[in-house]
């Protein structure tokens, strides 16, 4: 069964070929650590995470090389690190900064379900790369140094004779389309508007390091310089996934192909590119002037990591995802279900039908409808049912704890007392056995008033036995 992938680049979906097997390595362009991610970096953590689980269980755990960059150099660090860390000098002041800022987006992901990746590259360390790829441009006619500043130039680029892709193939855009659709930034010293920066000069209170190109004030890079320095660095020059957000497409990874390929005269960066699609809430735009702008960290305070994982593999990653509070906690009531008839089983190995799924781009929607009929057959069927649905749940990042620590969990947030519970319960089965019904019934509404429902069943010997949740 092959694995297909849509690549951005093509705008086609077809069999995957790692460049070796041993060591499929892939790239996804992590957060700029200013403060808290919001949520929609959620859905980009959440996506890659599940590509990294289907790429492990195919060539295996060791032979898959994840690279999620940290950028930690950005005017908004800068303003935090100077507000929080006053008198410390800027360097180290920023590094404090982005070192909280970091845990707690590791933190955040960690709780969506997601593995950490192989490496976890930090733009700052990787200075001394970005310096020598953009000498390589320099040297090779595609940058140009003016005014303390290395621009790129795209012209150059399209104008080169050689096996690079034109400026503009990923986006799919002309240089005229480019210029009209984007912010152009308009300074004396570039030679057309669409050149952008390599490398500037720092300005007071801003980190400076050592120029390339023979400038002498020190500088900073540009953004899109980073990610081909880091990708080079931990993949080296062509390498066989890049993913990221939609909304990276352009200009950032238009720009990062086009200096990875001019620097290392390579006609590809990565052999697939793949973009998640945009989260709105509610079905709009998440913005902070329409108030509906939410971090993962304030997600997590009313949602459990699984269903806000839940939540978002229902749709395909290629879609616009729009996150409801409806949607949630269906996610919640069906996590709630798998939890108990799955947690505690013995996995096997996953469905092939769920990978079959899975392979298929990633079609998570598809995958969820396999999971609701692996969960029917696990509820009727026995062991062997039931640990290929735990397989299959943990291959997609569930079923983190056990069905007991689930349930608590929900108990714990509910601030339900748990022993209390069970002693209503045990008060409402003697007031049952004496044939008190009124009493039982009173001991019922109480329990429901404290938000607690209750089954009544027959354990595995027939005896009589009541169960409880959350309601």
């Amino acid at each position: 069964m092959d694995l297909r992938l849509y690549d951005t680049l093509t705008k086609e979906k077809r069999p995957f070929a790692p460049i070796d097997p041993g060591n499929v390595r892939m790239y996804a362009c992590g957060p700029t650590v200013y403060d808290f991610a919001h949520i929609g970096n959620g859905r980009a953590a959440i996506v890659f995470d599940v590509l990294f689980r289907v790429l492990r269980h195919r060539y295996g755990a060791d032979h898959v090389t994840y690279v999620r960059n940290i950028t930690d150099v950005d005017d908004k660090i800068n303003v935090r690190a100077a507000r929080d860390y006053p008198g410390v000098p800027l360097n180290e002041a920023i590094r404090k900064v982005t070192k909280e800022t970091y845990q707690q987006y590791q933190d955040d992901v960690t709780a969506l379900g997601c593995l950490a990746p192989t490496v976890q590259p930090r733009a700052t360390e990787h200075i001394p790369e970005m310096r020598e790829i953009i000498e390589k441009l320099v040297a090779g006619g595609f940058a140009y140094v003016a005014e303390d500043h290395v621009l790129f130039s795209p012209q150059a680029m399209n104008e080169a004779n050689s096996v690079m892709p034109r400026y503009g193939a990923l986006s799919k855009r002309s240089l005229d389309e480019m210029i009209a659709g984007a912010r152009v930034d308009v300074a004396p010293y570039k030679r057309d508007n669409t050149d952008f920066v390599l490398w500037k000069p720092s300005k007071p209170g801003e980190p400076s390091w050592p120029s390339p190109a023979g400038i002498k004030v020190e500088g900073r890079p540009g953004w899109h310089i980073e990610c081909s320095a880091m990708a080079w660095k931990h993949l080296g020059e062509k390498f066989d996934i890049h993913g990221g957000g939609i909304d990276l497409v352009f200009p950032h990874h238009e720009n990062e192909l086009a200096q990875t390929c001019c620097a290392f005269h390579s006609d590809r960066m990565a052999n697939v590119w793949m973009h998640n699609g945009f989260l709105q809430l509610e079905s709009e735009k998440m913005s902070k002037s329409l108030g509906n702008f939410f971090t993962i960290r304030e997600m997590l305070a009313d949602w459990p990591g699984e269903v806000l994982r839940l939540s978002m593999l229902k749709t395909h990653y290629r879609s616009p995802l729009d996150w409801t509070l409806k949607g949630a906690e269906e996610s919640a009531k069906t996590l709630d279900d798998w939890y108990a008839i799955a947690a505690d089983a013995v996995p096997s190995e996953p469905s092939p039908a769920l990978i079959e799924a899975l392979y298929d781009d990633l079609n998570t929607a598809l995958a969820m409808a396999v999971l609701h009929s692996l969960r029917n057959a696990a509820a009727s069927g026995g062991g062997r049912e039931r640990g290929e649905f735990a397989a299959s749940l943990r291959l997609l990042g569930f079923l983190s704890m056990s069905a007991a620590a689930w349930k608590g969990r929900k108990q714990q947030a509910s601030g339900i007392d748990a022993a209390q519970v069970d002693r209503l319960i045990a008060d409402r089965a003697a007031a049952r056995a004496r044939k008190d019904f009124k009493e039982s019934d009173r001991i019922r509404d109480e329990l429901a008033a404290m938000g607690v429902a209750i089954k009544d069943g027959k354990d595995k010997d027939g005896k009589p036995v009541t169960t409880w949740e959350i309601a």
